[in-house]
This record gives C-alpha cells, sequence and structure tokens, in this order.
C-alpha cells in the first residue's frame, strides 16, 4: 500500500464522476422530478438493489424519511431491502429472484417511483421488480454501470455510469443519491 495507489485509487473515483455528470446530469434532473411529482401527489419512493446496491438503497431512503441538510417533515421512501423476514421468506419459499418484486405488487401504488439499483443492469430480481412496477403504473429510474444492461432499456430515467469497476460505479452511485436527495429536499421544502 503506497501513498500513489491510494492517489491513483482517489482520481479514478473522481474521474468516474466527472465523466458521469459531464453528460448525464439532465437525467439526474429528470430522476428527481419524477419522485418530486410523485411525492407532491401522495406517492412514494421505493428504492431497491443487491449487495452494497442494497446499503445504496437503505442510504437513500433514509436520507429522505430522516433528513439530509436541515430539519423538515419526512419525505416517505421505502427501501425494499431491509426486511429479512420477508426477503428470507420469499426467498425460501419462491425465489430470490422474487424479493423486490413481491414487495413492490405489496407495497407500491400507481404513481410511486421505483428507483432500481444494478451496477451490472442485470439483475434478475432487480429487472423482475422493474416489470412488475411498469405493470402497475409506476414510474422507474435504473441506477446502472458499465453498458447498462437490460435495466438500462426498461426503465423510464437510465442513469447509467459508464465504468468497468463496481467501485467506482458504487461510489457514483451513491453520489448520485446524494444529489438527489438534496434535489428532492429543496425542491419540498425550500
Amino acid at each position: 500500500m503506497t501513498v500513489e495507489r491510494i492517489k491513483e485509487i482517489a482520481y479514478e473515483s473522481i474521474e468516474t464522476k466527472r465523466a458521469f455528470f459531464e453528460t448525464h446530469s439532465a437525467r439526474v434532473v429528470e430522476a428527481a422530478y419524477l419522485i418530486i411529482g410523485s411525492i407532491k401527489a401522495g406517492g412514494k419512493l421505493l428504492v431497491l438493489g443487491n449487495g452494497g446496491s442494497a446499503a445504496d438503497a437503505q442510504h437513500i431512503a433514509a436520507e429522505l424519511v430522516n433528513r439530509l441538510t436541515g430539519d423538515r417533515p419526512p419525505i416517505a421512501a421505502i427501501a425494499l431491502t431491509t426486511d429479512t423476514s420477508i426477503l428470507t421468506s420469499i426467498g425460501n419459499d419462491s425465489s430470490f429472484d422474487e424479493v423486490f418484486e413481491r414487495q413492490l405488487r405489496a407495497l407500491g401504488r400507481a404513481g410511486d417511483v421505483v428507483l432500481a439499483i444494478s451496477t451490472s443492469g442485470n439483475s434478475p430480481n432487480v429487472l423482475r421488480a422493474v416489470s412488475a412496477a411498469r405493470e402497475l403504473s409506476m414510474q422507474t429510474i435504473g441506477m446502472t454501470g458499465r453498458s447498462g444492461g437490460k435495466l438500462a432499456s426498461m426503465v423510464d430515467v437510465a442513469l447509467i455510469v459508464d465504468a468497468d469497476s463496481t467501485q467506482r460505479i458504487q461510489e457514483t452511485h451513491i453520489t448520485i443519491g446524494h444529489i438527489l436527495c438534496e434535489l428532492i429536499e429543496q425542491s419540498l421544502f425550500p
């Protein structure tokens, strides 16, 4: 481990973010408006993903329900990655591919927004959830990486981080998540 290697990693992360926001900032604004419109109409944000993306889903939901920059009323957001009894019962009794889809069918309503996070864009349980969301008239946002995978063509707004490193994709995803939360918070509670 050297200081130079640490700098290389940090600069790679910075460059991945710079490249994404240079070309996709308007898409982030579009995603924020989808969520803001849903919340204003009484809807909610449902966030999902696997592994590190599951942690990002929880992080984003927590920022909205609690607060990001200041005291304000809570914003309706649910991470579908947190209830171990639901996740394990669906995984055991049906299939892990259904863990998000079944929750969306139970908790989601037309007009809600689903934020699906998958670094590959090809996670079967994420794709099934997005299909269900579209069937139920929910709007969809995908945060993905690499070429976007199948997810990119299935969602209303695709936020594709054009990188091959899962770490750099996830670091950019959480930056996108923070920006979305800040835009939503400022719009709803100026």
